[in-house]
């Protein structure tokens, strides 16, 4: 159906009792209810969350039709101002997934807490996709243990994701393997696009398998080889920035904690110093909630140091990457 057909058949709202769900917003009949589901919106919260070129192009709405029903979403959850006492009170409420590592938890505000998006960058073998892989096992900890108590989507980008990992860090921790790697639900990404179609899709997946953790490792990776040269600069740039808000939205959302891993480059005209910087530029750095720069040091010890935190101090900590997974080195005092 054309999209102009679309917005005609929406024109009068059929609607008039209360709104409980996207069902009942005025002019959702039942196939834009279905497009709706399809592209992922499947609730008030994430309809209200949404602009109307995201229903457009997400949906296959006129812009017409999509304002009018983001409009009484967002009527409907009174989405406005509140008192920061309120806020508090919500954060209050957040939970925190252990890292495995103390001196890791103790300089990220004592975990990977919901809501909120990370980002942790460094070269090859500095841990990043090991933290993703204990993230993926520990959230499904019970809270006393530092758990959530629930699952964990990992997209994977660039083929690093492996099963048997998590079965070795789960046997570590006293876990049954089976369940612990039932509930990662894994996706291999071929492209930038098709990580895009992923994330549009994980809402109902979060919803249905009790998901409390989203991983992407890398998020850049694949924007970095689509998108070549100068030229390909701001397309790729306007591309990442509206994956990276889609990823915030589910952060926002259904309260999931986002933990994404970066590759970093060289700069050459970095004379002193440490030349590496994480890939994605403006866009990447103004978007994470916590970023962290991770570096190899001697054995299997790591460095990771605070770059960016709302409400954290710049600092450093040294953990280890082991058969057993991420934990602390050994005191030996």
């Amino acid at each position: 159906m054309a999209r102009k057909e679309i917005e005609e058949e929406v024109e009068e709202p059929k609607k008039t009792g209360k709104i409980k769900t996207v069902s009942d917003l005025p002019g959702v009949g039942d196939k834009i209810a279905e497009k709706l589901k399809s592209a992922g919106y499947i609730d008030m919260m994430a309809i209200a969350a949404a602009a109307p070129w995201e229903l457009e192009d997400n949906a296959g709405l006129g812009e017409g039709t999509a304002a009018k029903i983001i409009e009484a979403a967002r009527e409907t959850l009174d989405m406005g101002f509140e008192s920061a006492t309120k806020i508090l009170e919500r954060r209050q409420k957040i939970i925190k997934i252990t890292t495995g590592s103390k001196n890791l938890n103790g300089l990220i505000g004592g975990g990977v807490e919901t809501g909120s998006t990370y980002e942790f960058h460094g070269g090859f073998g500095s841990g990043k996709s090991q933290i993703a892989h204990q993230l993926a096992v520990n959230v499904q900890l019970p809270v006393e243990k530092g758990g959530i108590d629930g699952g964990c989507l990992y997209i994977d980008t660039e083929g690093t994701f492996r099963p048997e990992r998590i079965l070795q860090m789960a046997k570590a921790l006293g876990m049954d393997t089976d369940e612990a790697v039932s509930k990662v639900m894994s996706a291999r990404a071929y492209n930038s696009d098709h990580q895009c179609i992923l994330i549009e899709k994980a809402a109902e997946i979060i919803r249905e398998k009790n998901i409390k953790l989203v991983v992407v490792d890398s998020v850049t990776a694949l924007f970095r080889s689509d998108y070549t040269g100068r030229g390909e600069l701001a397309p790729r740039q306007q591309r990442l920035n509206r994956h990276l808000h889609a990823l915030q939205r589910l952060a926002d959302v259904y309260n999931v904690a986002v933990f994404m891993t970066n590759q970093v480059m060289s700069r050459p005209d970095i004379m002193y110093g440490d030349p590496t910087a994480p890939i994605g530029g403006h866009v990447m750095g103004h978007f994470a909630t916590v970023r962290c720069y991770l570096r190899k040091s001697k054995g299997d010890t790591r460095i990771a140091r605070m770059i960016d935190s709302p409400n954290l101090p710049e600092g450093e900590c040294v953990f280890t990457v082991t058969s057993d997974g991420i934990g602390d080195p050994e005191n030996k005092d």
